[in-house]
């Protein structure tokens, strides 16, 4: 486990160095005397590769959640130099023969299903990374791989520095008007904290309220600010971050677009989206676009619907001007308020940090019969408020591990939720190494030595979080390169996350974590059934901004030019017109900080979204089939779910996962019904 106490900025580079030379002794080493077997070649790999693992994973950890400007500076420094050494282990033709040999050998009989995905993943991978690239065409690709792994770099430190950069004080009460109480106490907190020296500290009722881009404050503020002004511009300041000064990520968008340009063509493909999917489920970008269009057009007419709807709510409350898109969330909030008398801030006080962690781990308790303990001490962490926890099975047997992460740091922690490994499970000739995830939030953080007090937006993203986890957690593979989510088709992996979002609309698992913070009193029953019954309200839009995200990526990696005279922010308005009912701001220039698809793992894969969603909900179709309330059949559908969706990994394809565990091809109706927009 990672020594988080310790760990200092100053150890980062010499522990990188001296871990990267180990490194290339022992592939040094492999690569002139492997023997073509899997404990000849494929085994020895995996170790070098923990090691990369084991130095360069919490590092890359701690600059997501603990960034600094001394921190920034040495991963800059280091990451090349992990990328060549990564390079030159996926570009060694003696490796890469080897693999082919045992494809080709009587031993591929003796391989297991896992092993043999594993083999024909990596000759693929050695393939994407130039293996029979010319020398002069593969020094070239490794060049655009160093400078794509800067320019992700450098795009995510913009988008964290242009978040924190803006802040907006507001004084007069009158511009506050109708503000929860939550939004408040965080935004006269964040006031202090960023005046330390002052005599007189803001308060919730008087201010100063201090106004930042970071979500627990600028979602609510758009939702709920009477003050168009103050609404509009911050929601301009949110669509602009990081589009202009010396953190303007408009050049790092095009030369990031121009060399995954470059690099697919050197590889033999048309685009960056043809290579983007040479490894996932879908086959085609057409596959892709059939999708994404067949949704949008099923979407279209209801989204216009329910902007009538908001229209005809302003309109009622003196408000004649068309809806602008700093109207939307508040205009949607306030039907959403009337449609079904009530508001999210009645809501916050059912869910404290504590219960719904609670809830969830009964839940899982439930469904995955996994028992989830608290071992707080038991290692170190890199924050205060950061948990950890053990996974134990039904016979008190400790699985898994994992670190909790919760709540919003918008001065070092990057935006967003997210799953990432931390240890892998894999088996040694010791036995097996327990899997530890690294589980990150940015809820609600607590206020007045209350805990956090959540949304039920962040309940959601909780959960999402959480089924990342057990994928990782649960699995039963013990191969390093397909255990967990390690080998899964990137458009597959948001299965268990988006499954586990659909339980917090389950009456029993809702009930179980919502209890009032002061009283203690259950979720009153009207109030379960109107947030039940608001479920799907503005269903039509939101999946609409989805495709929007979904529809821009795929045209940017197959369709633009990003040498020719039409801008990103053309294609992007583009998009906007078949796809968001409501007129995009010319300037808007939202795609410098789409941190998924230019510092993420999204390119060209952010339909994945859409496309595991159709896996998620048919899957929990399978659970509403049986009765949810129906204790043994979930039980049995609960392991059956266990057993293949978590347990298999990356060790077959995800089709044949999914139709172990559903006994059929997956179908999309499902989707369309939780979503409200067919029968």
């Amino acid at each position: 486990m990672p020594k988080f106490d310790l760990i200092r900025t100053e150890h980062v580079e010499p522990a990188v160095k001296q871990m990267l030379k180990d490194v290339e002794e022992r592939f040094d080493k492999l690569e002139n005397n492997y023997r073509p077997t899997w404990d000849g070649l494929v085994d020895p790999l995996a170790e070098i590769s923990l090691l990369i693992h084991h130095v360069w994973s919490p590092v890359s950890h701690l600059n997501a959640v603990c960034n600094s400007s001394e921190l920034r500076a040495v991963y800059e420094r280091v990451q090349g130099d992990v990328v060549s050494v990564s390079l030159k282990i996926q570009q060694s033709k003696p490796i890469y023969q080897g693999l082919k040999e045992i494809k080709d050998s009587k031993e591929w009989d003796k391989l297991d299903d896992a092993q043999r995905r594993i083999i024909e993943d990596k000759i693929l991978g050695a393939e994407l990374n130039g293996i029979a690239l010319a020398d002069k065409e593969r020094d070239r690709f490794n060049e655009i791989s160093r400078r794509l792994s800067e320019l992700q770099t450098i795009f995510q430190n913009n988008v964290l520095d242009a978040t924190k950069n803006y802040s907006k004080i507001v004084n007069d009460k009158k511009d506050i008007e109708g503000m929860p109480k939550s939004f408040l106490n965080l935004a006269s907190q964040a006031y202090n904290n960023s005046n330390k020296d002052l005599e007189k500290k803001a308060t919730p009722e008087e201010g100063p309220w201090l106004v930042t881009l970071d979500a627990p404050c600028f979602v609510p503020l758009l939702e709920h600010c009477r003050n168009r002004d103050i609404r509009e511009e911050v929601y301009r300041a949110y669509v602009t971050r990081a589009s202009e000064g010396e953190i303007d990520n408009t050049g790092n968008i095009l030369e990031i677009l121009k060399l995954r340009q470059e690099e697919a063509n050197l590889l033999g493909y048309e685009n960056y989206a043809d290579l983007s999917l040479s490894r996932k489920m879908a086959d085609s970008v057409n596959d892709v676009y059939k999708l994404e269009n067949e949704l949008r057009v099923t979407a279209w007419e209801h989204a216009k619907g329910e902007l009538e709807d908001l229209k005809e709510i302003a309109r009622n409350n003196g408000k004649n001007d068309e809806i602008t898109v700093w109207d939307l969330s508040f205009w949607s909030k306030r039907l959403q308020e009337k449609r079904f008398q009530f508001t999210d801030e009645e809501l916050r006080p059912y869910f404290s940090f504590p219960n719904v962690l609670e809830g969830l781990f009964q839940l899982v308790k439930r469904i995955f019969d996994i028992e989830i303990k608290s071992a707080d001490g038991e290692t170190s962490v890199w924050h205060k408020d950061v948990k950890f926890f053990k996974v134990f099975d039904n016979q008190n047997s400790h699985i898994a591990s994992f670190y909790l992460d919760p709540y919003s740091r918008p001065e070092n922690k990057r935006g967003g939720a997210w799953m990432n490994d931390c240890i892998v499970r894999h088996r040694t000739k010791d036995g097996i190494v327990l899997p530890v995830a690294y589980l990150v939030c940015n809820c609600t953080p607590p206020l007045d030595g209350k805990p956090s007090l959540m949304t039920f937006r962040e309940v959601e993203t909780l959960f999402h979080e959480f089924g990342h986890g057990l994928q990782h957690m649960l699995t039963k593979v013990e191969y390093v390169d397909a255990s967990g989510i390690n080998g899964v088709e990137w458009d597959a992996v948001e299965l268990p996350s988006q499954f586990m979002e659909n339980w917090c609309y389950h009456r029993g698992t809702l009930m179980a974590m919502a209890r009032h913070i002061d009283t203690g009193k259950s979720l009153p029953e009207e109030l379960y059934q109107k947030l039940c019954a608001a479920k799907n309200f503005n269903a039509a839009q939101a999946m609409l901004r989805q495709i929007y995200f979904g529809l821009i990526d795929m045209d940017l990696h197959s369709k633009f030019d990003p040498w020719g005279t039409k801008t990103v922010f053309e294609l992007q308005q583009e998009v906007a017109k078949i796809t968001a009912v409501v007129k995009q701001l010319p300037e808007d220039r939202f795609l410098c900080a789409f941190s998924h698809i230019f510092a993420g793992g999204y390119a060209a894969g952010y339909y994945s979204y859409k496309w595991a969603e159709v896996l998620s909900a048919d899957a929990f179709s399978a659970f509403e089939e049986v009765g949810l309330d129906n204790e043994k059949a979930i039980a049995e559908v609960g392991m059956r779910f266990k057993n293949t969706i978590l347990a298999l990994g990356g060790g077959k394809h995800p089709s044949k996962v999914f139709e172990e565990f559903r006994g059929r091809e997956p179908r999309t109706d499902a989707l369309l019904r939780h979503n409200g927009l067919q029968g």
